[in-house]
Order: C-alpha cells, then sequence, then structure tokens
C-alpha cells in the first residue's frame, strides 16, 4: 500500500503589531507538531534581524520583505516542510502575491484582529509609544496603513478567545479544507 504524503501549505499570519500573531503561529505549531507533521515557524521579527535585516520600513521595504517571506515558505514548501509565517504584512497585494505564488488551495490567511487600543496596551516593546511621540516612524497602524483581508480563511477577534482556542480554530480550518487529516 502507498501511503499519500499530505500536501505541504503556508498559513499566514497577519495582523497589526501586539495583535497575538506568533503567540497564536505557536500554538499552532505545537498541534501540527503533535499530528506529526513536519513545520516551520517564520517569526516577521526574527526575519527582520537576520535576512531582512538590509530593508526599512518604507512601503517598498515592507513589499519586499514580505516577498522575501513568502519565497522562503515556497522553498520549505518545495522540500516538504509546512510554514507557518506571523508577520503584519500590511498590504493585501503583497499578501495575494504570495498567496498565488503558494498555489491554490495552499495559503491559509488567518487575520488576526485586535483593535489598536488593544494592541496598545499589550506593547511589552514599547513600540506604539515611541511611534506616537514621533521617536519611531512609519509603524503600521499609526502612520503606516494596515489593509486588513477581505476574505481571510481565519477571521480571529483575540479579545473575545483564548490563544488555546485560537490556535485549535486554525488547525479545524486546516482539516476542513484538507490540508489536515484527523489522523495526521
Amino acid at each position: 500500500m502507498v501511503e499519500s504524503t499530505p500536501p505541504t501549505f503556508v498559513v499566514w499570519f497577519t495582523g497589526i503589531s501586539g495583535a497575538g500573531k506568533s503567540t497564536i503561529a505557536s500554538g499552532v505549531e505545537q498541534r501540527l507538531r503533535a499530528h506529526g507533521l513536519s513545520i516551520h515557524n517564520l517569526d516577521g521579527d526574527s526575519l527582520r534581524t537576520g535576512l531582512n535585516s538590509d530593508l526599512g520600513f518604507s512601503d517598498d521595504d515592507r513589499t519586499e520583505n514580505v516577498r522575501r517571506i513568502g519565497e522562503v515558505a515556497r522553498l520549505f514548501n518545495i522540500a516538504g516542510v509546512s510554514v507557518l509565517v506571523a508577520a503584519i504584512s500590511p498590504f493585501r497585494a503583497g499578501r495575494d502575491q504570495v498567496r498565488a505564488l503558494i498555489g491554490p488551495g495552499r495559503f491559509v490567511e488567518v487575520h488576526v484582529d485586535t483593535p489598536l487600543e488593544v494592541a496598545e496596551s499589550r506593547d511589552t516593546k514599547g513600540l506604539y509609544r515611541k511611534a506616537r511621540s514621533g521617536q519611531l516612524a512609519n509603524f503600521t497602524g499609526i502612520d503606516s496603513p494596515y489593509e486588513a483581508p477581505l476574505n481571510p480563511e481565519v477571521r480571529i477577534d483575540s479579545t473575545h478567545s483564548t490563544s488555546d482556542d485560537e490556535a485549535d480554530e486554525v488547525v479545524r480550518t486546516l482539516m476542513m479544507m484538507g490540508l489536515l487529516g484527523p489522523d495526521d
């Protein structure tokens, strides 16, 4: 009997700084590893200090940041590894470009929809405070736009649920999409 290889996929968590993207992605990663999946978690903050350290926060640099992350995710997929990406990725066009790169039915956009005031209250790094005082320019949600997804596969209101519930919701969506079987 020949076993079929499950399809690789990319789950792309988008939302403003402090929305909870990385926390939810970590929960999803734990669940997918428990299912025996080969999975890698790409965090936008980590990539900004390495691969994308030469980029600033202009619109063009943000677009290039997302393009590079998408290319890395695609390379992981080619190697048989599914990928979780937690990155602000503020522009719809960039996320749509990555969706096309990854391929139909294999890109799962998760909008972690958190009101600005809630995200600011979670600001452990003091970034919102710096942005509001003028010390940090081009900060998403303050003086740089965030274009929310129009039709994400998952929309999470992180003010009304726990990160465990949110991770479970993402895994259920992967099952419903046929990207993860109940026995994987």
